[in-house]
């Protein structure tokens, strides 16, 4: 794409002539291609909404755009983890504290109306409230490479589990005498026995094919693709190890969490850990924290449905492995069932136990080295 094609479709924001004075918050409204952005006031008075293409110089423009209203110390952006990821990682290093913000109910939406403008407006709105109070993730060290490890090992496994279930699919349907030479198998043996079929169909020149032969090319194939899926895997997974070894061994101490439990809490802290005030804020940020039930005379605590899912199940992984071998945690578990509290109540708790001290093990970190 030309530069004039650029330039038209993102004409240049007018710049204010005198010197800014006073704080201004920014919010920005993130898509694929282009970022709108726009300046409030700190009483809320909307000062100027502009788009902005989504590439590096995009980045600069938009905040040199935004500086020329005021100090710009405070951002909302939507879209942290997605569409709004280079852009939070490159405000954060100019200085500027970068808030996460969730889209505009329906019910708002449906009242005030749909536009990038109006959501942009409503991202520095949710600042200037308070609403908006997660602080964004730098995404450029230790742990964004842990991130990455872990989408490529779940693609992986996901891939594998496919395959798995295609190769027993054929053999429901095989020649009764090729299913039965190879019933009774375990997993291994039997994907190494079916990957031999395809060195011994690969050598086989008959001119005309036989369904047996199709149906052993393809167990052959389908076993070749489980092995090099599970290499792959594992070396992920050696990946992994090491760097979790490096970053943040004293996780690895606590019972009941290996590297790849480990990976999934600190992909939920983030490269800044600083950005959590407190173990209740870490708790509420995986779903364990509890919360209030309430209704004439009844009042209790349920679940929590919110928060990072990844991370809630890495905390009931942990809490279930200290129930099986943890004695503390078995002694725990007998004298609260004694006092009346059911199996998930008591696993509520736990979890909300793990998360406290999962979160002081993540405050002696140390900053990694930036990407």
């Amino acid at each position: 794409m030309s530069s004039s094609t650029v330039s038209s479709m993102f004409p240049a924001p007018e710049l204010r002539s005198h010197r800014p004075t006073g704080e201004v918050v920014l919010g920005v409204d993130t898509h694929r291609d282009a970022h709108v952005a726009a300046v409030l006031s700190l009483t809320g008075t909307v000062l100027a909404t502009h788009e902005f293409p989504a590439a590096a110089a995009g980045y600069r423009d938009l905040l040199t755009w935004a500086r020329t209203w005021g100090g710009v110390e405070r951002a909302g952006v939507e879209g942290t983890g997605t569409y709004g990821a280079s852009l939070s990682r490159y405000l954060l290093s100019q200085g500027v504290d970068v808030f996460d913000v969730n889209r505009m109910d329906r019910a708002d939406r449906r009242l005030r109306g749909k536009s990038d403008p109006l959501d942009a407006q409503n991202a520095a709105r949710a600042v200037l409230s308070g609403r908006a109070r997660a602080r964004a993730k730098t995404g450029d060290g230790p742990v964004q490479i842990a991130r990455m490890y872990k989408l490529t090992k779940a693609s992986a496994v996901k891939a594998r589990t496919q395959a798995v279930n295609q190769l027993k699919a054929v053999l429901v349907t095989a020649d009764p005498a090729l299913r039965e030479s190879l019933a009774g198998l375990c997993n291994a043996e039997l994907f190494r026995t079916c990957a031999g079929f395809a060195d011994v169909c690969s050598r086989e020149g008959a001119e005309e094919e036989t369904v047996l032969q199709a149906t052993r090319t393809t167990l052959g194939l389908l076993a070749s693709r489980i092995g090099q899926l599970s290499e792959q895997i594992r070396d992920v997974e050696r990946h992994m190890t090491r760097l979790v070894d490096g970053y943040a061994p004293q996780l690895l101490d606590m019972v009941g969490i290996g590297p790849d439990t480990a990976v999934s809490l600190l992909i939920t802290v983030g490269d800044n850990p600083q950005r959590l005030d407190s173990d209740a804020s870490f708790a509420a940020l995986c779903g364990v924290s509890p919360v209030e039930y309430a209704s004439g005379n009844r009042t209790s605590r349920r679940l929590n449905r919110g928060g990072d899912r990844q991370a809630n199940a890495a905390l009931h992984r942990i809490v279930f492995t200290r129930m099986r071998v943890d004695p503390r945690t078995k002694a725990y578990v007998e004298r609260r069932t004694q006092e009346g509290k059911t199996r998930r109540e008591i696993i509520r708790i736990l979890k909300r136990y793990v998360a406290r001290e999962v979160f002081h093990l993540i405050g002696q970190l140390q900053p990694g080295p930036r990407l």
